[in-house]
């Protein structure tokens, strides 16, 4: 039912008579747009010089004012209820711009490279799981996407390319799969409209999306004397000056990220940029420490200058010493041929378990697969334990495999491993003093342990050699 108002004649007025029509706004506040619910959120735009500007919402009967200053930037907070809609906005200065079909309910930003960038459609010879039988039942008013077109800066930019559209057939077969999954599959179980903005760039680094302030302050090792001749969608801070400052303004509930194979050749750096990266985000959002839910990179045939279990060690790292981040593992959904594996609604869905148990507090349901916590040597060996697996440990049937076990000498070799209920008991007939444990520890591997509720553990290792 739709929420419609009329504007007095006493709230039309002029500002500038010099300056006729100016008012604009940028691309991220428009139409068909999805508002966080509960929230004090931002409008903002540009217009006439001090001029002032005036924000009447369908679900209030108040007014927002605010005078623009020199340079024409003006910005108001409005309230907003709980998830519902259809609303209007009206915003009046010297013209007025009204905006229509907007709902409340729950905004989440999907960020990443290529995985999160994979339409629904799939790419080019690369498939998703699924992807027509999605596309032809995908009408649906409750889910809004905004696609951030793609840019670079070397300085911050005020506005993107793209606009609000409402889920239908055509417009869901170009969305982010990992994305849209996500926000199907919180849409059903919460009952409330969600918005997607999706900002992804395949093959890009996480260098590339974060601010130049916290570069220059913590990552000496990046250049970051650019000029628009010699950047490219990898020159540190390009991307976030182009596809994320200019919608750092709008109120979200919080961010899903898959990204991380752009950066696999310097695990060690990665530790440290992926926790700033979600830092200098929260920070510059100013929502206190909104939920960050990440994926982990799948297994995949990466050539072996560098073993990318060394990166999924850092994103696993991220997850436990990050405050309200969670990260999805998939272990057992990895493909020897192709870097984009098809099974993005597993993805999506395995991202939402996160949402809905952390962060709209749904009890009982399992959301993080088993985490390497402890190991006890008796006699020839290795007793593992795990957190997140309080009904069990299986292999769902299959065989345990991936495990390998070390003595002192540091030489690894293939190991037996069965599960005892919580536990995993890893062992060789080469090793007669187990020291060390690895699971999962190559480029590609399949992913045999989970949790009874059919999460996967991500691979780890025992040691820090």
């Amino acid at each position: 039912m739709k929420n419609k108002f009329f504007i007095s004649l006493t709230m039309l007025f002029f500002v500038s008579t010099l300056n006729a029509a100016s008012l604009r706004l940028p691309a991220i506040i428009g139409s068909n747009m999805v508002l966080q619910q509960k929230s004090e959120v931002a409008i903002w735009g540009w217009g006439a010089p001090e001029g002032k500007v005036m924000v009447k919402t369908g679900w209030s009967t108040g007014v927002e004012q605010t005078i623009a200053d020199t340079n024409g930037n003006w910005k108001v907070h409005i309230e907003t209820p709980v998830a519902g809609g259809e609303y209007e906005i009206v915003i009046i200065s010297d013209t007025t711009i009204v905006l229509e079909n907007i709902l409340i309910g729950e905004v989440w930003v999907c960020g990443g490279q290529s995985n999160m960038e994979m339409p629904v459609k799939g790419f080019l010879s690369e498939p998703v799981k699924g992807s027509n039988n999605t596309i032809i039942h995908s009408d649906n008013e409750n889910i809004r996407f905004f696609k951030v077109k793609k840019e670079m800066s070397i300085t911050p930019l005020k506005n993107v390319e793209g606009e609000w559209v409402v889920a239908s057939p055509r417009e869901v077969a170009e969305f982010s799969a990992t994305g849209y999954f996500f926000g199907k599959y919180l849409q059903k179980v919460i009952q409330v409209p969600i918005g997607l903005i999706q900002t992804c760039w395949g093959g890009t680094k996480a260098e590339a999306w974060i601010d130049r302030l916290t570069l220059d302050s913590a990552f000496p090792e990046f250049d970051l004397n650019l000029n628009k001749e010699n950047i490219n969608k990898n020159s540190p801070s390009v991307l976030y000056n182009a596809m994320i400052n200019p919608i750092i303004n709008y109120g979200i509930k919080g961010i899903i990220w898959y990204q991380g194979e752009a950066n696999r050749n310097n695990p060690e750096q990665y530790k440290c940029l992926l926790p700033s990266l979600i830092k200098s985000w929260r920070s510059l959002w100013n929502q206190g420490l909104f939920p960050f839910y990440f994926v982990q990179i799948a297994p995949y045939k990466y050539d072996s200058t560098v073993n990318s279990a060394l990166i999924r060690e850092a994103q696993l790292k991220t997850m436990l010493n990050t405050a309200n981040t969670g990260m999805v593992v998939t272990m057992d959904i990895g493909n020897y041929g192709t870097i984009h594996p098809p099974e993005k609604e597993e993805v999506g869905e395995r991202l939402a378990y996160w949402a809905l148990a952390k962060t709209y507090k749904i009890e009982g349901i399992g959301y993080c697969g088993p985490v390497y916590t402890s190991m006890e040597v008796q006699d020839d060996k290795a007793i593992l334990s795990f957190d997140f697996a309080d009904l069990g440990l299986t292999t769902f049937y299959q065989t345990l495999e991936g495990f390998e076990i070390a003595g002192n000498d540091k030489i690894f070799h293939q190991a037996n491993a069965t599960i005892h209920r919580k536990n995993v008991i890893v062992w060789s007939e080469e090793v007669a003093k187990p020291v060390a444990v690895r699971y999962g520890w190559s480029n590609f591997v399949t992913g045999t342990l989970f949790n009874n509720l059919g999460l996967p553990a991500s691979s780890f290792r025992t040691d820090k050699w």
